[in-house]
């Protein structure tokens, strides 16, 4: 995996990331950082690729459990050191699944799976934070 990161230039805090799979994605910095606010802080997308990570999981095991699933949201909040390095040492998946009659324990098991084997992401972050998940479960 590979990925290569420009800095836009002089004026602000602006880094575009081209990917090895061919896609661009952008980050910035908040004005009091020198930024100008154009795109998601670095450490947002690190949150943001955390939440990817698990949500694909989960939503992949209930698709080959031929679950009827029509939705999946993933709220993520965090919470960071207050010295730097400011990891986060915090962060907390609610997910939100909608589908027709989605069974409990299943969800909870994918969830579980995504958590305790799966997701990359959680196994690097936990390192550092404590993680923990709530799950509502929505009739379509």
């Amino acid at each position: 995996m590979q990925c290569t990161l420009d800095w836009q230039g002089p004026e602000g805090m602006l880094f575009i990331s081209r990917t090895g799979s061919g896609h661009v994605l952008a980050m910035d910095g908040a004005p009091d950082g020198g930024g100008q606010n154009l795109a998601p802080r670095p450490m947002e997308t690190l949150l943001s690729g955390a939440g990817g990570c698990a949500a694909y999981d989960v939503v992949l095991i209930l698709k080959r459990g031929r679950h009827k699933l029509t939705a999946c949201r993933v709220t993520l909040t965090a919470e960071r050191a207050a010295q730097d390095p400011k990891v986060f040492t915090r962060i907390h998946y609610a997910f939100q699944l909608t589908g027709h009659a989605l069974p409990r324990p299943a969800v909870e098991r994918a969830v579980q799976l995504s958590h305790e084997k799966y997701c990359s992401a959680i196994a690097m972050l936990e390192k550092t934070a404590e993680i923990s998940h709530s799950i509502e479960i929505i009739e379509a």
